[in-house]
């Protein structure tokens, strides 16, 4: 794990209006300081140039939600990764499982999405992960490699995969309490890793950062952070509070530090 810093990425989803995404972003840059881990916070469109504002000059950075792949036109209501990167964004969240489950997104429209944003610059957080009938199936392993294979096969070269951060997060386990043990999350994103090594080759699949993310909190985080293919974590309910939050990123601090020794 020592050349992969880990990544910690808070998914506000639909909460906080500006004065409390300010409120939150702040709290965040004050609690999480200068650790070993690399920290972005996803608020919702109309708080990114406030939020923006919190954590410009601290180690914490920005990230989007949802982004639209075409550099602009007549696309009502969407966004493009130019258009995000303006607003000081470094990273922006794709194919999340609400996303796919609630408005349809495709994975063309997926891979299109991380495309468009690798050429704006962003780094893409490519949502994988399976439902409670795929995994009583045993068809997790399959379903994470397509959604991969799917999410990496528009033209992509390897030096571009190797920037994609991809999350693991079962959909099963989001926003129910139920996440997974640290011994299945590891299996699923080393069989991620073995995806990716098939397709761009070992030193492109040792680069790519792997986060889990499913009902993450400060109780149950060490389990993960102790696994060897696991980067990270992306968070939702509990990064709606400053300090669970920091309380997340300090775990993981820790485990890193554990490893690094």
């Amino acid at each position: 794990m020592g050349l992969r810093k880990p990544v910690i990425a808070a998914n506000w989803k639909m909460h906080k209006t500006i004065g409390e995404a300010r409120a939150l972003a702040a709290g965040v840059v004050a609690s999480v300081g200068t650790r070993p881990v690399e920290v972005i916070v996803c608020p919702p469109f109309t708080a990114l140039a406030a939020v923006a504002e919190e954590v410009a000059g601290s180690p914490v950075q920005l990230g989007a939600q949802d982004v639209y792949w075409q550099p602009q036109g007549a696309y009502t209501g969407e966004v493009a990764p130019g258009m995000l990167a303006d607003a000081g964004c470094r990273a922006v969240i794709i194919g999340h499982s609400e996303r796919r489950q609630r408005f349809g997104e495709t994975d063309e429209a997926v891979a299109r999405k991380v495309a468009a944003s690798l050429a704006a610059g962003l780094t893409p957080i490519v949502c994988v992960g399976e439902d409670l009938a795929e995994r009583q199936a045993g068809e997790t392993e399959a379903k994470v490699a397509f959604q991969v294979n799917a999410a990496t096969g528009w033209h992509l070269a390897p030096e571009q995969a190797a920037r994609i951060i991809i999350a693991y997060e079962p959909i099963w386990a989001i926003g129910t309490g139920n996440s997974a043990d640290g011994a299945t999350a590891q299996d699923v994103c080393r069989h991620i890793r073995a995806t990716l090594a098939s397709r761009f080759g070992e030193a492109v699949a040792a680069q790519v950062r792997i986060l889990y993310g499913g009902s993450v909190n400060p109780d149950n985080v060490g389990q993960f952070a102790r696994q060897p293919d696991v980067d990270g974590a992306l968070v939702g309910g509990a990064s709606l509070a400053a300090e669970k939050f920091a309380a997340i990123v300090d775990a993981w601090s820790d485990a890193a530090k554990e490893h690094a020794g």
